[in-house]
């Protein structure tokens, strides 16, 4: 009996033991600090009907970011020169606590009293909703010019220094002939003609003045061939002024190179700018 009782004793501080080593978990819930129809937006334009807008989102304890079309401002409140005229829809993407949302709030726009940056009026000209096209400064066949060419990698100071000529000594783009426009007809609007006479493919553009950037969305610039355009659209811009549009790819699909590309305006003649910047 004496040897039970010691056992059973043992066993009780055997279990005592352990269930006091297991650790305290401190479970903590996410919870909402608003509603979403309780996320309040305001846009405030500085003129009536101007396009020099405030963005603003003035719930507490929310955080999030504003997508205004043409690029991202990661804060409650922004200022934005918009390019385009008519009613634009900006989202407010933002987290309540617990779950994720989405909010907009529609502005109209009837004038543009505030000028843009000068790289929105070289790339799409004075008349924005009209637009530009641009066409390859060279070809469409081999002329020993610089308008599509292999470059060094990740080096856009390096953009102008041509590895290999392709364009200019032998391989062109089977678009080389082609062009595409960019306006601001009621949206940032992007058209890619294979050739002359194509019929566009319609895509839309962001200009990142900010970070010297071009990003098409659903299409393709000429020369976006064999793995040298970026399947994600964004390309740096080394050069964009009323009559030259330079464009850079940092790395190639095949990861061995940069690529370069060299447009003007249709219609202008050929600026003998490239031939110049590769010597």
């Amino acid at each position: 009996m004496k040897i039970n009782k010691i056992g059973i004793l043992f066993i009780a501080a055997f279990v005592l033991l352990f269930s006091g080593c297991e650790p305290e978990v401190d479970e903590q819930e996410l919870h909402n600090t608003a509603s979403v129809e309780g996320v309040e937006l305001v846009a405030s334009q500085s003129t009536t009907g101007g396009n020099k807008i405030t963005l603003e989102m003035v719930t507490p304890g929310v955080t999030g970011y504003w997508n205004y079309n043409l690029g991202k401002a990661l804060t409650h409140e922004t200022t934005v020169i918009y390019p385009i005229p008519g009613t634009s829809t900006f989202t407010y993407v933002g987290t309540l606590g617990k779950e994720f949302f989405t909010k907009t709030i529609d502005i109209q726009i009837d004038t543009l009293d505030h000028r843009l940056d000068q790289d929105w009026y070289d790339l799409v000209s004075e008349e924005t909703a009209a637009g530009k096209t641009w066409v390859f400064d060279g070809g469409p066949e081999p002329d020993g010019g610089l308008w599509w060419f292999m470059s060094p990698p990740n080096s856009k100071g390096g953009a102008w220094t041509a590895w290999w000529n392709a364009a200019g000594t032998c391989c062109p783009p089977v678009d080389a002939a082609g062009k595409m426009k960019f306006d601001l007809d009621g949206a940032a609007n992007f058209t890619y003609y294979a050739d002359e006479t194509a019929e566009g493919q319609l895509g839309s553009f962001i200009l990142d003045v900010a970070n010297q950037k071009l990003i098409i969305n659903d299409s393709k610039i000429l020369g976006d061939e064999q793995g040298r355009g970026n399947p994600a659209g964004v390309y740096e811009i080394v050069s964009l002024t009323e009559d030259e549009l330079v464009l850079y790819q940092p790395l190639t699909a095949a990861g061995d190179s940069g690529w370069t590309w060299v447009f003007k305006p249709e219609g202008s003649e050929d600026s003998g700018d490239s031939d110049a910047a590769g010597e």
